[in-house]
């Protein structure tokens, strides 16, 4: 089965849609802020928890869109990116008590 990853550079290679890793890294810039703006909508800005948001749900898919295609664009495999962050967060859980590089 393949994975996230690998169905979105598919999906953008059969519709012309691979871009230079900086315009896909603003792209998913953009995509953040509108993950961010659906999420002030849905609290009412912070005055209480979000409710359930198609929108939300939206702009996530195409952010992660996004995100598969710039780690494509620069040779990273996301599933081995994922796996060495959570080793390297579990490591200075063990350490700090605490996953954040800060002290």
């Amino acid at each position: 089965m393949e994975n996230w990853q690998e169905r979105a550079h598919k999906f953008a290679q059969k519709h012309n849609l691979t871009h230079d890793p900086g315009v896909t890294a603003l792209d998913l810039l953009s995509e953040f802020g509108e993950v961010a703006k659906e999420l002030l909508k849905a609290t009412d800005y912070g005055r209480h928890d979000p409710i359930d948001n198609p929108a939300i749900a939206d702009e996530l898919g195409d952010m992660l869109y996004s995100l598969c295609q710039l780690a494509t664009a620069v040779n990273v495999d996301l599933d081995q990116a994922l796996t060495a962050a959570l080793a390297k967060y579990e490591a200075r859980w063990q350490e700090k008590g605490h996953p954040g590089s800060g002290k």
